[in-house]
């Protein structure tokens, strides 16, 4: 098996083809202005290109509410001990030092798109030429019945990494032996196909290393089946036998009440007990795409597979989970893809910067248990009006532990890849 290299991540993702398109004049005596308005795997990746690619011709500002950016992808080997959030949790400062981009911490909350501008909460205006619009996730707080913003609080999502992931830590870590977890998985599309079901797997590694044999956790589904359900399932049976119960909709007939005082989770079949109930509900566009007008009437936003511009706005881009992808899952390997071409298709809009044919790449990889690492992925291309899957792989079922903890490594080279490639 490869090794995932930094720089071998970087030929996956198109780092060479951005290299290519470098500028060398400006359209236009003042400098163009690209605002990117998310600060995650797509937006500060794209930060990043515009600015290194365009040697300053371009001014960048990039918006995020937070000093720091603390990574959804990892958090479940947080979660499973694996990791500390120190290790998950980066700074934007190299972005700022190295290739001059403003950060402006705040949030974004409108988008003025003939005037160009976005509008900032505390009422400042910041004029673009071209927008980037990488706002990750908004969750639908009532597709649950029963789930609320402050039911979070005592039942937490943990779907957008920070406090959520930290209540979600404390409250497994609480758990005294024979007390249970409910987990309630999102219909799709939904951030991360593969991640609820790695965090049944760190939540499962949590309990049997500390020797419970008592508690159970159940997974109470919307889908009738996940992403590599069966090398999950495979894997439960191998470490966890007897602890985790999978439930699709044909056989718990639908979630009728979710109440977070009480621990329970209501459904057709029975009511599920917990001590710890983890509630992911339905997502749609960040709200900065609701607002802006360029999200659908399913709450994602169509873009032009070939460039990733808006389908509803060509002087905007819009990347990462946020959009309609196609094939594409909603991973941050997806996101980091995607902002590359979006970062090059705005350079060619702005200066004389050639623009190259589109190409992206994903791999989604999940730790089942200590060195079992699994991993699907594709290559993807514009074809038929979407982006589309051209080849693909997945992890075998029964295979040998070198090869599933060398699928583990892998992942973490991948993991400082990326990080390196979208901070650094």
């Amino acid at each position: 098996m490869s090794t995932m290299t930094r720089r071998r991540f970087g030929l996956l993702t198109g780092t060479g083809a951005a290299m290519l398109a470098m500028p060398t004049v400006l359209r236009a005596q003042e400098r163009p202005r690209v605002v990117v308005v998310g600060g995650g795997a797509g937006g500060a990746t794209a930060a990043k290109y515009i600015a290194r690619d365009s040697r300053g011709a371009i001014e960048v500002t990039l918006i995020d509410a937070g000093e720091r950016f603390t990574t959804c992808f990892f958090s479940n080997l947080y979660l499973g001990g694996y990791r500390d959030l120190n290790s998950i949790t980066h700074s934007y400062d190299d972005l700022v030092a190295k290739y001059g981009i403003t950060k402006v911490t705040g949030m974004a909350t409108a988008v003025d798109r003939t005037a160009k501008t976005v509008t900032m909460a505390d009422g400042a205006t910041i004029p673009y030429d071209r927008l980037v619009l990488s706002p990750g996730i908004e969750l639908i707080w009532d597709s649950v019945p029963g789930y609320s913003q402050e039911a979070a609080e005592i039942a937490p999502h943990a779907w957008k990494a920070g406090p959520q992931t930290e209540l979600l830590k404390k409250k497994l870590d609480a758990l005294s032996d024979g007390e249970n977890i409910v987990m309630v998985a999102p219909p799709n599309p939904y951030r991360c196909p593969p991640g609820p079901y790695e965090r049944v797997s760190m939540m499962a590694h949590v309990l049997k290393a500390r020797g419970d044999k008592g508690s159970k956790i159940f997974v109470i589904d919307p889908k009738e089946q996940f992403s590599k359900q069966a090398l999950f399932q495979e894997g439960w049976d191998r470490h966890y036998p007897g602890m985790v119960e999978w439930y699709g909709p044909d056989v718990h007939g639908g979630i009728k009440m979710v109440d977070a005082a009480a621990g329970t989770v209501e459904t057709d079949l029975d009511t599920f007990e917990g001590a710890l109930l983890n509630i992911i509900p339905a997502q749609r566009a960040g709200a900065i795409a609701q607002a802006a007008g360029v999200a659908d009437e399913k709450g994602f936003c169509p873009i032009d597979p070939a460039s990733m511009r808006s389908a509803m706005d060509e002087a905007v881009f819009v990347i990462g989970d946020a959009c309609v992808g196609g094939d594409m899952p909603k991973s941050a390997f997806s996101a980091n893809s995607q902002a590359k071409v979006a970062a090059m298709n705005a350079r060619a809009d702005l200066t004389d910067a050639k623009a190259f044919p589109a190409r992206y790449s994903n791999t989604c990889w999940s730790l089942i248990e200590t060195d079992d690492g699994v991993k699907v992925g594709a290559q993807y291309a514009p074809q038929d009006g979407k982006i589309a899957s051209v080849e693909g792989f997945v992890s075998q079922l029964g295979e040998n532990a070198d090869l599933r903890k060398a699928t583990y490594e892998e992942s973490v080279g991948w993991y400082d890849g990326i990080i390196a490639d979208m901070f650094g």
